[in-house]
């Protein structure tokens, strides 16, 4: 995972029918009380075999190529590679990354606005044809470096110019001029790319604008004599399968209209967060407690009131796991490790920070718990991410264990499903799990 500690080869803990995730979760918070008490993360694989199982289902003419800064771990790179997906990578350290795990140069895409002259001579050394070019100066770069590239323009949309103060891509009415240059420099145009981000809300207009333009363009690299043939919609997938059936709804008829089946086109998505968020749940322990007495105005009363609101302080903060924080994406509050709330129960104003003492050092700002004590574990889960879909995490020095795990049924669930690993995981070494 990113900023997580892997090893060379991966002990996968098989749960029996009976063993949940809590339980596992538990097992390792008591393995931490003899020792020093230091967070850790579990992934379940058996979410992302789920999570595929959904994509097949909800979108199955639209193959998932996952970008690999989402979560870098070698065990969801291996799991993702054996069950065939492709891969979108940023720079040179994600391409040989994905390499290793056996993925054939044709399924991996070079994306970044920006790329390294090392990284564009890297993929040209390893057959890496899939680019993607997103202005003129860029052009110029892989024409120059890998001339045998097959490029995807990048095209900018509304809805993520609206979300990023940085417009990226090309607007439509540059493309004629892009792909002219591409032409007289020689180099290979094959199609389009876009990204519609997550935080929209109004998905079908988004979608009609964007593959409207992607038709337009594929129609002018068809005119200058390029062989369009593949066309990416980008991620923007949040991780939930009623999100994901909107696209669908939002983009089906669309497809049909501009991209039908019959033409030849391959469409494909970048489904990150999607695959890797609900399969990882981050465990933290309490190190430190301050209460603070607060008053307010009681506005039926017209007076003051006095409560008490507590500030704990965790083992891990913004420098760490939760780094996506510092760039304005909330926390959700945690779990509290074996806490079965009571209907009476008094829960007051709390808030969660990081170990640093830093004021930027708050991980969630409000939440109403119960009060807790010092060596209290909490549980986050969805932490397969950063949450974001165009920025990698700060943190690169966390170094703390990451316990993977799958369910005997998760594998018999898949095989029922029709989705089993098309090529064997050649790291994992199964072990039973023992509470």
């Amino acid at each position: 995972m990113k900023g997580f500690a892997d090893k060379p080869n991966y002990i996968i803990e098989l749960l029996d029918g009976s063993v949940t995730l809590e339980d596992v979760i538990d097992g390792h918070i008591c393995d931490q009380t003899v020792m020093e008490k230091s967070a850790f993360v579990v992934g379940d694989l058996g979410a992302l075999m789920q999570q595929h199982a959904c994509w097949q289902s909800v979108v199955p003419r639209v193959l998932p190529y996952y970008p690999v800064k989402c979560n870098s771990s070698p065990v969801v790179i291996e799991v993702l590679a054996s069950l065939g997906l492709g891969f979108v990578c940023a720079n040179k350290a994600e391409v040989g990354l994905v390499l290793e795990h056996g993925v054939p140069p044709e399924n991996i895409i070079l994306s970044s606005g920006f790329k390294q002259l090392a990284h564009i001579k890297y993929a040209a050394k390893n057959n890496i044809q899939h680019l993607v070019c997103e202005n003129e100066a860029e052009l110029s770069k892989i024409a120059r470096l890998h001339p045998s590239a097959k490029l995807l323009l990048q095209l900018t949309t509304e809805s993520q110019a609206a979300e990023n103060s940085m417009a990226f891509g090309f607007s439509l009415k540059n493309c004629r001029h892009l792909l002219e240059k591409a032409k007289d420099l020689g180099i290979d145009v094959v199609g389009a790319a876009f990204h519609i981000p997550s935080s929209c809300e109004d998905l079908q207009p988004a979608y009609t604008h964007a593959l409207s333009d992607a038709r337009c363009v594929f129609d002018m690299g068809l005119d200058l004599g390029f062989n369009m043939h593949i066309l990416d919609i980008g991620g923007g997938f949040t991780g939930s399968e009623f999100q994901l059936k909107q696209v669908e709804s939002a983009i089906n008829t669309l497809l049909d209209a501009y991209f039908p089946q019959l033409s030849g086109v391959q469409v494909l998505a970048q489904p990150g967060n999607f695959y890797v968020a609900s399969a990882f749940s981050l465990a933290v322990n309490i190190i430190g407690k301050k209460i603070k007495t607060q008053s307010w105005n009681c506005l039926s009363q017209g007076e003051k009131k006095e409560g008490t609101e507590f500030l704990y302080y965790m083992n891990e903060g913004v420098y760490g796991p939760f780094s996506h924080k510092l760039l304005g994406h909330p926390i959700a509050a945690p779990s509290l490790h074996k806490h079965a709330f009571c209907a009476d129960e008094a829960v007051y104003p709390s808030s969660l920070w990081g170990p640093s003492l830093d004021q930027l050092d708050q991980v969630v700002e409000h939440c109403l718990l119960p009060e807790l004590s010092v060596a209290d574990w909490l549980i986050f889960s969805n932490m397969g991410t950063c949450g974001l879909e165009d920025l990698n995490c700060l943190s690169s020095s966390i170094d703390f264990p990451v316990y993977y795990i799958i369910s005997t049924s998760d594998w018999y669930k898949m095989e029922e499903a029709g989705v089993a690993l098309n090529n064997p995981v050649k790291n994992f070494s199964m072990l039973q799990y023992s509470a």
